[in-house]
């Protein structure tokens, strides 16, 4: 399967799957097409970028079961449910479990492109947030637990003062540890150490 974002068109209908990947490609967007849940089961991985369009009503393992079971499985791919009956009830549980969109057959192409490019967006911008995150939790375990007890000190706004009456040491043994700290974390400052690490609480790494 490719890894650059791409379509996975999950329905039992082949004449639907044939046109569906026919409108896809014509405007340049890769996809991958599945007759059955279980044959998407058996290949999707977590680490597929894109998006998946399931049908609702499939034989066997029908797309909410199908959206529960990725759930399950780790795989995050933002989806479109799209179904040929207006199945309120259904529409509204695809939705509260994650969906991005709901779409009723026939869709107008336009919409289902447009939903298309807002989740490969979406869902770029999910594992760039993992990216991070991980960078930063790769970072954080270059630290010993001395350095990471005053880590946390740090980032919850405390003085090189506070923290040494805090552990018991003296405030040069303190600014010891920041210096490897700010070498190991590649930063320059504590200011910056919070931009990247900010506490438990906040809104999330500061950009400005």
């Amino acid at each position: 399967m490719p890894t650059e974002s791409t379509v996975y068109v999950v329905d039992d209908d082949e004449a639907m799957r044939a046109a569906l990947r026919r409108l896809l490609e014509s405007v340049g967007l890769p996809v991958e097409t599945f007759a059955t849940a279980a044959a998407f089961l058996e290949t999707a991985q977590p680490s597929w970028a894109g998006c998946a369009v399931l049908d609702l009503r499939m034989p066997e393992i029908d797309g909410l079961e199908l959206q529960a079971r990725l759930r399950d499985a780790g795989i995050r791919l933002p989806i479109i449910m799209i179904s040929a009956h207006g199945e309120v009830d259904s529409a509204v549980l695809a939705m509260k479990h994650g969906a991005i969109d709901f779409l009723r057959k026939p869709y107008q192409p336009a919409v289902l492109i447009a939903r298309i490019r807002e989740a490969f967006d979406a869902d770029a911008r999910r594992r760039a947030a993992e990216a991070r995150q991980a960078a930063r939790e790769e970072a954080l375990a270059r630290l010993t637990p001395r350095e990471r007890e005053v880590f946390d000190y740090f980032i919850e706004g405390r003085t090189s003062k506070q923290i040494a009456l805090q552990l018991g040491l003296s405030s040069k043994t303190v600014d010891i540890h920041r210096a490897h700290i700010l070498l190991k974390l590649q930063v320059s400052s504590v200011v910056d150490l919070v931009r990247l690490f900010p506490p438990p609480g906040s809104d999330g790494p500061v950009t400005a």
